[in-house]
């Protein structure tokens, strides 16, 4: 993708729908402005997987990928841009967005596929060998089962810089209900209690089973030991 640009100073006014921008790598850095209407366009496009080739006003062109992009949190509008140059030929290392596609097993069967690294970091053998994608199908998977990112296939050319162990895409369990989830933390509240000796295991399954409230239970347990102290009591005057 082409884009446009002016060499400028950070002393230098920028013209209206202009906005700053730099470039570098480990030899050089350049300042510039680009217009923000047509980098935000391009950018929507290709993100940050996608070349660009900056071509300054009266001067050079050279390849260079998105870095970051500051933005307007209230306009929602690229304020700033920094882009990192690449050589062609060169391998480069770039984050590549993970999709999924097909419907799992895990899913038929009311699990759900957590794609956990949205961005995974490969080297490719050139800037224009960069893939705009890293597409996994999940049709296969069960719930409990993972792909790991030594598992997925790549485009020639392509390798891994990350650890082949790195979890990708797992298959979750299907979430609880709102009774399913309130029964699991009454179950643990339950057990803590038990635990602390609190209350009695035959108060827990009481508990459990729905014949009594925690709340009963304690209040009950309280006042056992009320009595209790009054008869120590009774008996030690006596």
């Amino acid at each position: 993708m082409e884009l446009n640009a002016k060499p400028r100073s950070s002393q230098d006014k920028l013209a209206e729908g202009m906005i700053p921008a730099v470039a570098y790598n480990k030899d050089k850095n350049v300042s510039f402005a680009i217009d923000r209407k047509a980098f935000d366009r391009a950018f929507r496009q290709q993100s940050t997987t996608g070349l660009f080739d900056i071509t300054l006003e009266g001067g050079e062109t050279f390849p260079a990928l998105v870095k970051t992009v500051q933005m307007d949190k209230r306009k929602r509008a690229p304020i700033h841009v920094d882009f990192y140059m690449v050589t062609y030929g060169e391998p480069v290392t770039v984050a590549v967005p993970v999709h999924t596609k097909g419907k799992s097993q895990g899913e038929v069967m009311g699990g759900l596929v957590d794609v956990v690294v949205h961005n995974l970091s490969v080297v490719a053998p050139g800037p224009r060998r960069i893939p705009q994608e890293i597409v996994v199908d999940v049709t296969k998977l069960n719930i409990g089962d993972h792909v790991s990112a030594g598992q997925i296939k790549l485009p020639e050319g392509v390798k891994l810089a990350v650890e082949e162990e790195l979890v990708v895409i797992s298959v979750l369990p299907p979430r609880l209900s709102e009774g399913e989830a309130a029964a699991e933390a009454q179950a643990a509240q339950v057990a803590g209690l038990v635990a602390a000796g609190e209350i009695s295991e035959e108060a827990a399954a009481a508990i459990l089973e729905g014949e009594a409230t925690v709340e009963e239970v304690k209040a009950e347990a309280a006042g056992e030991t009320t009595e209790g102290q009054s008869e120590d009591t009774e008996q030690n005057e006596g």
